[in-house]
């Protein structure tokens, strides 16, 4: 589970460890107060679960109440990064001299918390060359001692006030990693402002399985709207960014359905787990939410074990019929009650493949007609 920015930062400041001052707004009226309160340049931050928030638009800056209340107007009800913006963190815009990087991630090939630090902070840590990355397991039996954390100041050649600053945050910082039981804890950019560290931005990622010991956590789900929707109705559903709408029955054959479009020049607009046995009903309800997308094409591909192919075939007939399916369908059917499956489509002008890559070869070059049958 993935806190937003402003539920890490709150949590930073619980345990001590310098932001920037403001606070969450759910509404324009909200972010001026803030700004007011904050004084002077603010930062407006829409606050949703994905990356590249700056370069997409969803970070922008206000030199006054009223300019903010602009601003959140402007981003609130937004999509930024395909999520769509409920609240926005209005805090000071800060003087930023240096940005480091600082994060505690869980080694999983060792099984043990990874302390990750870089001098090239403020940008996506996969982007930094090796060579400028700090990298340091902690043995867990032990924890992270003070000794350790001055041990990678150094290593990132900070000195005086600002390499002791560095040192207690990153033993706090490991404490919330362990407290939280957290796959990821983050702050990216830690800014070095004048002699003082401040965490600039914040990310919080909570194992699931620890759940249990969490209960007075607040429940994040970081599902679009479309994913929610689709697993309400049982299913898994994950957005992409093709244009060939993807159901199958299972996630390894929905991964290769993925994979095999790609090798004839395709992309999926999304992964669509139909699972073992599902009904006609929920089946027929996942297909007509693929309609509902405009994908240029839509491809079904079927491998009946506990999934009956008649089963899949009907739920087709049932969109056909019902709302009626005005892009280009691709379908493949193998396994139980195959025949009868194929029959079912036949009978409603619906061809049925056999091969995959066949299938697959079909979807992708309708696709590329735009989707004219």
């Amino acid at each position: 589970m993935k806190f937003f920015e402003y539920m890490a930062k709150e949590v930073f400041r619980e345990r001590g460890i310098p932001t920037p001052r403001g606070r969450v707004a759910a509404t324009p009226e909200e972010a001026a107060r803030v700004a007011a309160e904050v004084g002077g340049p603010v930062a407006v931050k829409s606050q949703v679960l994905a990356g590249g928030r700056g370069k997409a638009g969803g970070i922008r800056f206000a030199d006054t109440p009223d300019q903010a209340r602009q601003v959140a107007a402007d981003l609130l009800g937004q999509e930024v990064r395909g999520y769509r913006v409920e609240r926005v963190l209005v805090e000071e815009k800060l003087r930023i001299d240096r940005e480091l990087y600082l994060g505690i991630a869980v080694d999983t090939g060792r099984k043990l918390p990874l302390v990750i630090a870089s001098v090239h902070g403020g940008v996506n840590i996969e982007e930094v060359p090796e060579k400028d990355i700090v990298k340091r397991p902690v043995d867990i039996t032990l924890g992270l001692y003070p000794y350790f954390a001055r041990g990678i100041a150094r290593r990132l050649g900070l000195e005086g006030a600002v390499a002791r600053q560095f040192a207690d945050l990153l033993t706090r910082l490991y404490r919330i990693f362990r407290d939280y039981d957290a796959e990821l804890v983050e702050i990216n950019p830690l800014v070095i402002s004048g002699d003082r560290l401040i965490a600039a931005d914040g990310r919080l990622n909570i194992d699931d399985d620890s759940r249990f010991r969490h209960e007075d956590l607040p429940e994040v789900s970081e599902a679009t709207e479309l994913e929610q929707r689709v697993r309400e109705i049982g299913l898994s559903y994950v957005e992409l960014d093709g244009d060939i709408a993807v159901m199958a029955n299972g996630a390894g054959i929905t991964m290769a359905t993925i994979d095999v479009l790609a090798e004839y020049g395709g992309r999926a607009m999304n992964f669509l787990d139909a699972g073992g046995g599902a009904a006609v009903e929920p089946m027929a309800k996942a297909m007509a939410v693929l309609v509902s997308t405009n994908p240029k094409a839509i491809f079904v591909n079927i491998f009946g074990g506990i999934t009956r192919c008649d089963d899949v075939a009907n739920a087709i007939v049932t969109v056909k019929q019902q709302q009626g399916i005005p892009v280009p369908l691709v379908v493949r059917l193998v396994g139980t009650n195959e025949d009868k499956g194929v029959a079912i489509l036949r009978e409603h002008g619906i061809e049925a493949f056999r091969d995959m890559g066949e299938a697959a070869r079909k979807a992708v070059e309708l696709a590329r007609q735009g989707g004219e049958r």
